[in-house]
């Protein structure tokens, strides 16, 4: 069992306090964020503010691409989206098996059979990236939604193929790079069509808050001297920022980014190899998380509801709700971080 080591535990405690700063100032934000909903209050009495089933206009002609997409949120929006005859869906997953698993078990689901096709990713390793990107433009040119889901939470202090650490290098660099070298796709997506509709959606956390200062995000030394909790942080702040940045230097693309709430995934399995104190916290905090089904509507909500619902480059928390982010109106930071996240790619090329 990983345990993390006594320091990096205080200083988790430390970024805790933004999160507790965040709830302070703004309640409601905070209760949207983590609180249970009216559906779920009601034992399911009452139906959630947003439905896919009932909410979701026909996605006929639409290409997506989900990160991730083989468990939790991702394979529940691959499940919910393909629903609504999408002409193809790209699950993006490490692990063969398990994105064939995945695949089948939504097809079984579906009352018909969806074109669902599996794409080796492992969002650690630019030469992994690279070749995910290019597989999928030799198949497809059009691209509508790409859905970057995917994501580590609590690994001890490791790095990424290409040096990074490995939160800020899987969930930012990682999504980073594969959004920059689809990008050309989702421009002539945008640029072909009649009335254009072209979304990148981004998860981020709550957690944002927890993050430590943009020098610490940027310098893996200081990264690494953290706990997991401020790392995570780190690139659930990254992960604001680059979506909204993305907005601001690409407008005719629609780029959010959403907190899914506190779900219950294989995501916080991680996290309580952190030692005992973590394993309680989460053991605990587990038994009020909510559902994946649940947790999964913001990001399918912001992939495909109509467009006029949603504010380009904005945060959005449960169910469909604009959220509260220190990071979405940063401009300054978020473009120091933009440009940044070049450097350091150019750096491997």
């Amino acid at each position: 069992m990983y345990h993390d080591h006594p320091v990096r535990s205080v200083q988790d405690l430390i970024g805790f306090s933004g999160l507790i700063s965040h709830a302070i100032r703004h309640p409601l934000d905070f209760h949207y964020s983590v609180g249970p909903t009216l559906s779920e209050l009601s034992g399911g009495l009452l139906s959630s503010s947003f439905e896919p089933e009932r909410d979701l206009p026909g996605l006929s002609g639409k290409v997506i691409f989900v990160t991730g997409g083989n468990t939790g949120l991702g394979k529940e929006t691959v499940l919910q989206l393909a629903r609504h005859r999408p002409e193809r869906i790209y699950l993006a997953a490490r692990t063969a098996i398990k994105a064939t698993n995945a695949i089948a078990s939504i097809q079984e689901a579906l009352p018909c059979r969806a074109d669902i096709r599996h794409i080796p990713l492992d969002l650690a390793s630019f030469a992994s990236i690279r070749a995910a990107a290019k597989q999928f433009q030799a198949e497809c040119e059009r691209l509508d939604i790409l859905i970057l889901n995917a994501g580590v939470m609590g690994h001890p202090p490791s790095l990424t193929e290409e040096g990074y650490e490995i939160h800020l290098g899987t969930n930012h660099i990682g999504h980073f790079l594969l959004t920059k070298l689809l990008l050309p796709t989702l421009r002539e997506t945008v640029s072909r069509s009649e009335s254009p509709d072209v979304r990148v959606i981004t998860l981020s956390s709550l957690a944002a808050n927890t993050a430590p200062s943009y020098d610490s995000i940027t310098s893996t030394p200081a990264l690494l001297s953290l706990g997991w909790a401020s790392r995570y942080g780190a690139s659930k702040a990254a992960n604001v920022l680059f979506a909204a940045e993305l907005a601001r230097r690409h407008p005719e693309i629609l780029s959010v980014s959403v907190h899914p709430g506190a779900v219950v995934t294989d995501l916080y399995q991680q996290t309580k190899k952190a030692g005992l104190f973590y394993e309680a916290g989460v053991g605990l905090m587990m038994k009020f998380f909510r559902s994946i089904r649940t947790g999964a509507l913001t990001q399918i909500w912001a992939a495909a509801a109509p467009r006029e619902q949603l504010i380009n480059g904005g945060y959005y928390v449960p169910i469909a709700v604009k959220g509260v982010s220190r990071y979405e109106n940063d401009v300054k930071t978020a473009r120091a971080l933009w440009e940044w996240t070049e450097r350091e790619i150019a750096k491997h090329y």
